[in-house]
């Protein structure tokens, strides 16, 4: 498939052969509206500055996409990514980092950050720390190296999970009932980072997993229940058939349709192996290179590291990464609609698959 977009894809499903066509409607819900609207004349000159014509507001594609699976949704329209931003930061995020600098607070972890109880985890590149404000009983954070958290090779990301993992085996050793293992890493203060030094933040719960995450289980369970089949195997497959997927060395990839945010892809692995890892890395170079993307959130999630009583067969080792736009603006990308309805977007997850796909093709260097 050549040249689709967001806008086509209810036209792209309904024509797959009956059997994909089935497989997508019993996961993915698909309309298409148009938004239109009369603007003065007197609008004319900003709107055309702004949106690069007047017809381009004037009716407005606006796609709807709902996981019935998950109640997940999506509400895509490009003209978004056009709306005007009018309070920004002046100062650079070069500028703003390097004034951080001289009041790093994670400069000398060992002797200005508490350790955990049962101690400190040491990577080649990184160490943690106790979280001073927790989450949960078992929270820690992975202080990076490099103060810049743009400036990651391969082995440096690498050895960024692997210590956050052996925090998890250390914390699941200390309490045997903490099982429940979450990675997330807040690049910069638009994603909700409140220190600029480069760190990402790990949990180990008890009784059950995070809210969204129990959930997310559940929702597959019952669908494997019901159809017989793994949830997220066919989810893959949608995505597919909507060329909205890729898999590479074992890792499947996929630009989420119902995503939370602009350019989220996901990440599924049977384990959390070298592969995924450098698949992580490899993403995340693309959306901070090609599409130049400055803050995120990534989140890695695995089954419980012991047995539990509920059922986890089936569930992948997920990676969630998604893009939160301009540092400099100080307008929020989290609204009253997020919060309460559906999530706004103003990316397009084919034409993101098909930047994806050209850059996993070829070998990513170290940079």
């Amino acid at each position: 498939m050549t040249n689709l977009n967001i806008d086509r894809l209810e036209e792209i499903v309904a024509s797959l052969p009956p059997q994909d066509k089935a497989l997508f409607q019993r996961i993915y819900e698909v309309t298409t509206t148009v938004g239109e609207l009369n603007p003065p004349p007197s609008m004319a000159p900003w709107v055309r500055q702004q949106f690069g014509s007047v017809g381009a507001v004037k009716k407005q594609t606006i796609v709807r996409v709902t996981n019935r699976i998950t109640s997940e949704g999506a509400l895509f329209n490009r003209q978004r990514a056009s709306r005007p931003i009018l309070a920004r930061e002046t100062e650079s995020i070069e500028s703003q980092l390097e004034n951080a600098r001289r009041q790093d607070i994670f400069a000398h972890p060992e002797k200005d950050t508490p350790q955990d109880i049962f101690g400190r985890v040491s990577g080649r590149h990184c160490i943690t720390a106790s979280n001073v404000a927790k989450y949960d009983g078992l929270h820690g954070v992975v202080i990076f190296n490099e103060f810049n958290p743009l400036d990651f090779s391969r082995e440096q990301l690498i050895d960024y999970i692997d210590t956050g993992w052996e925090w998890a085996q250390r914390a699941h050793k200390f309490n045997p009932e903490a099982r429940y293992f979450l990675f997330i890493w807040n690049c910069l203060w638009r994603a909700g980072a409140s220190i600029h030094h480069g760190h990402a933040q790990v949990m180990l719960t008890t009784h059950r997993h995070y809210a969204r995450i129990e959930g997310l289980r559940q929702a597959a369970l019952n669908y494997q229940q019901n159809y017989g089949t793994n949830y997220f195997a066919d989810q893959f497959r949608v995505h597919q058939l909507v060329d909205c997927a890729l898999e590479k060395k074992g890792v499947k990839i996929l630009t989420h349709l119902t995503p939370f945010k602009n350019n989220e892809v996901i990440l599924m692995s049977a384990a959390l192996n070298l592969s995924l890892k450098e698949r992580i890395y490899e993403v995340l170079t693309f959306c901070r290179d090609r599409l130049g993307v400055t803050s995120f959130n990534l989140s890695l999630i695995t089954p419980p590291l012991a047995q539990t009583e509920e059922s986890w067969a089936g569930f992948p080792v997920l990676v969630r990464l998604l893009d939160r736009g301009d540092p400099s603006s100080r307008a929020s990308d989290v609204g009253g609609m997020e919060i309460y309805a559906q999530s706004i977007i103003a990316s397009d997850p084919l034409d993101l698959a098909a930047k994806l796909r050209q850059y996993l093709a070829r070998e990513v260097g170290d940079g």
